[in-house]
């Protein structure tokens, strides 16, 4: 079976496939040479099945082996639409870096989207996941925790889909912290993976949350183990850009930029990018850091 989806132009399947490390992330799964993406997704009806994607012309294909209902279909599109952020429109955004050297081939090479999971819980965890860790950690973690909790694909049982909220819920601490190897982080997963299953935070609510700015922001440091610099990266992947995603990275970085190499506080970042408004933090992700 075959999907297609048209995507708001531009659009580059590359480009959010390389938006960030999250294609290298399971259940995600890409090809060294190939531009395309797999990703192992479990439906609502519990069915595990394999998302083959590619670019179209107009948008993405989506290649499924396995049978899947009208419901299901219906399912796996708006899924893939959110993870790829199709109905996005960055033309605002590219109209204000047509002034700045640094983003110059921003609208050229379709840069904006960022690649995403198909749930919210599946990005919080994650982003938890990345914190006081090395790149290398988070892959680990991440696919420890999809082998050991995720479901299957049907005779494919080296490849699982990410994790029920359920099923983490149904561990411990002991079991995340020493078998999964989560370290610190295991109590902050089972903790959320609890409040998901339970019902008392709906995740999923926020991706359409007439929220402000501040007001997701503040619901979303408010999940353990989700810091200011976690909750920026979260906001970003919901399609607010206005916070910025500030590490020991970045004020290098900046520090170089503008500053001579000076040291620099969190302060100093935020003031750079304001002029760029709700889309400073999409400004500071692309921007060219290459020396001239």
């Amino acid at each position: 079976m075959k999907i297609e989806l048209s995507a708001t132009p531009p659009f580059s399947f590359t480009s959010v496939v390389n938006s960030h490390g999250w294609a290298r992330l399971a259940p995600f799964k890409t090809i060294e040479g190939e531009d395309d993406l797999a990703y192992i997704f479990r439906l609502g009806n519990q069915q595990v099945v394999k998302l083959d994607m590619e670019e179209t012309p107009n948008g993405v294909s989506i290649a499924i082996q396995e049978e899947v209902s009208v419901d299901g279909v219906k399912e796996i599109k708006t899924a893939v639409a959110w993870m790829l952020a199709l109905n996005e429109n960055f033309q605002e955004f590219y109209n204000l870096t047509k002034s700045e050297s640094k983003l110059g081939r921003v609208e050229e090479k379709a840069q904006g989207r960022l690649l995403r999971s198909p749930t919210l819980f599946e990005d919080t965890v994650k982003t938890i996941l990345t914190t006081n860790t090395s790149w290398s950690g988070t892959i680990r973690m991440t696919e420890s925790l999809v082998t050991q909790f995720g479901d299957p694909l049907p005779g494919r049982t080296e490849q699982f889909s990410f994790p029920d909220p359920g099923k983490i819920a149904s561990s411990n601490e002991d079991t995340l912290r020493n078998e999964t190897r989560l370290g610190y982080r295991a109590p902050y997963i089972l903790d959320l993976a609890r409040q998901v299953d339970a019902g008392k935070l709906n995740l999923e609510a926020l991706k359409n949350s007439d929220m402000s700015g501040d007001q997701l922001h503040k619901q979303l440091t408010s999940i353990k183990g989700v810091g200011n610099y976690a909750a920026a990266n979260l906001m970003m992947l919901l399609g607010h850009y206005e916070y910025l995603t500030i590490d020991s990275w970045a004020l290098k970085m900046v520090s170089q930029e503008f500053f001579n190499g000076d040291p620099i506080r969190p302060d100093d970042v935020e003031g750079v990018f304001e002029p760029w408004g709700k889309w400073k933090g999409l400004a500071y992700w692309l921007w060219d850091w290459s020396e001239e």
